[in-house]
């Protein structure tokens, strides 16, 4: 399902937040929002298991969808 799995578990798990984080916005670009809301889920949870705490690269995305609201 992931990339090839090659080093260390922390590389790993680092290769497969930036492959998550390409698919949920290219399923984004093409109008696949349940994909994308998928791949976003597996980009935040590999974020939590991985322990690296990386910022959630699709805050801008919700902050834009917060200040659509009517």
């Amino acid at each position: 399902m992931f990339g090839q799995m090659t080093g260390t578990v922390d590389e790993n798990l680092a290769k497969e937040l930036v492959v998550a984080e390409e698919k949920a916005l290219d399923s984004l670009a093409r109008y696949k929002f349940t994909m994308f809301g998928y791949w976003a889920g597996v980009w935040v949870h590999l974020n939590r298991i991985s322990g690296l705490k990386k910022p959630n690269p699709f805050h801008g995305l919700v902050k834009l969808a917060r200040g659509m609201k009517k």
